[in-house]
Formats: C-alpha cells, structure tokens, sequence
C-alpha cells in the first residue's frame, strides 16, 4: 500500500529513553526513542483525552498521566485498565538523519 512520509524532525535530537509530541494536521503524534529505535504512536489516551507526552516512559511503556493507563509506544498495545483500547501506531523511518513517520495514502494528516 503506497504511503505518505511526514517530516517530524531530526533523529538526533530525541534521545534513548525520551519522548515528544509532534503535531501536525490535527493529529497528535507521541515519538518515543526506546534503546534507539524510535516509535511512533497516537498522543491521545484512548480512555480520556490526556496528552500520553506528559506521562512516564519505562523502556517500551507510557504510562497515562491522567489515570496510569500503560500503553506500549512500539505497538499501541493497551496493558493496563481503564484504558482498553490500543492506540494506533505508525510506521517510522530514518533517512538522513530526519524521522519519517508513514500514513497511509489518501489518509490526510
């Protein structure tokens, strides 16, 4: 399926164990560099409307800041109530240094 890439900035400046939102086009998207490997997740706590930037990264999780809902910021996977839903995650690439964050064609950002 073809893709689109949107630019969220240089690799370099998200560090191991950080994470950022980037917002753009109305979505919210939270960046996390786990050992490395930077991921790419929804912002939004699928229980409440809680930005997932302003809570806690251990290794892959983020805990909610808002109920401590622990999502995995690699796969969305939702761990712990109250939230039961997993957020959606995206495809993440690095080419020149820059993070490369992949939708779908047609979805608009």
């Amino acid at each position: 399926m073809p893709e689109k890439l949107i630019d969220a900035g240089e690799a370099s400046a998200l560090h191991p164990g950080k994470m950022q939102r980037f917002d753009f086009g109305g979505r919210r998207i939270l960046l996390a560099n786990v050992a490395g490997r930077i991921c790419a997740v929804d912002d939004t706590c699928t229980h409440e409307d809680a930005s997932l930037s302003s809570g806690v990264l251990e290794d892959v999780w983020v805990r909610c800041p808002l109920h401590g809902s622990r999502f995995n910021v690699c796969t969305g996977q939702a761990l712990e109530e109250p939230a039961e839903e997993n957020l959606r995650s995206y495809p993440v690439r690095i080419e020149g240094g820059r993070i490369l964050i992949a939708l779908p064609e047609g979805e608009t950002p």
